[in-house]
């Protein structure tokens, strides 16, 4: 991959690997094959990746032993991998998360502010967007419904972000809705996006979901897309040098 740096590039890889409902080491192993495979410096999975899209699973602590092949993945590869789990929160509450996860351990990244109506009968928003910082590269982090809501892309743009990342859960017939939003967010904002989307069955009535995991410059140039696979990863090299318009 490319050396790391705050000029350098950034590889960036978008993930959509088979998931088993409720079995948190079965997908972590899946997750650290993946993110050996992708050799990226970033890995982005979908929404609750962990778990599968199962509303119902328990929460995942960062510090879950269950991770620890993940955790040796990343110190491998140098990669933090974006990936997706519920998670505990204060005072009772419980969050759809992203954590990031390094060669040093997980932490959790961002708590999802826009949640769909079936979701909010166990989860709380969270609270703020939020920025994670790569290299020098700002990535500014959402989760499924938030990539639709325009208040939440403006919210994490302002921080002043390179790259809109998401991971997500859509159904096939919503494939083109998702990559117009992706799209939209890039040319909008002159900013890249990267969308890590669920391909195959994850639960709670995904039989089927969308797949298409794509990365999109700033002027809506797709320059990598999976196809409805499960188990396929893309990925692109980031530059700085190629300007944003």
């Amino acid at each position: 991959m490319p050396v790391p740096g705050p000029d350098g590039p950034l590889r960036i890889a978008v993930a959509q690997p088979p998931c088993v409902p409720y079995d948190l080491a079965a997908n972590a192993a899946t997750h650290a094959a993946t993110a050996r495979a992708a050799a990226a410096r970033v890995v982005v999975f979908p929404e609750l990746s962990l778990t599968g899209y199962e509303l119902d699973a328990p929460t995942v602590d960062p510090d879950d032993p269950r991770l620890a092949p993940l955790v040796a993945a990343c110190a491998e590869t140098g990669s933090v991998a974006l990936v997706g789990a519920p998670v505990a929160g204060t005072a009772g509450r419980v969050h759809i998360a992203t954590l990031a996860v390094t060669g040093a351990g997980g932490s959790v990244a961002y708590r999802k502010q826009w949640l769909g109506s079936s979701e909010a009968v166990r989860f709380s928003p969270g609270d703020r967007p939020a920025v994670l910082d790569v290299d020098g590269w700002r990535l500014g982090l959402a989760i499924c419904r938030d990539t639709g809501i325009a208040q939440h892309v403006a919210d994490t743009v302002a921080l002043g972000i390179d790259v809109y990342v998401a991971g997500t859960l859509m159904f096939p017939e919503e494939a083109e809705i998702q990559d117009d939003r992706a799209r939209r967010t890039a040319t909008g904002h002159r900013i890249r996006v990267a969308v890590a989307s669920f391909a195959g069955p994850t639960g709670d009535g995904y039989t089927r979901s969308a797949g298409r995991s794509g990365i999109w410059a700033p002027d809506g140039t797709l320059l990598a897309q999976a196809g409805p696979a499960t188990g396929e990863v893309v990925s692109a090299v980031l530059d700085r040098r190629v300007a944003a318009g």
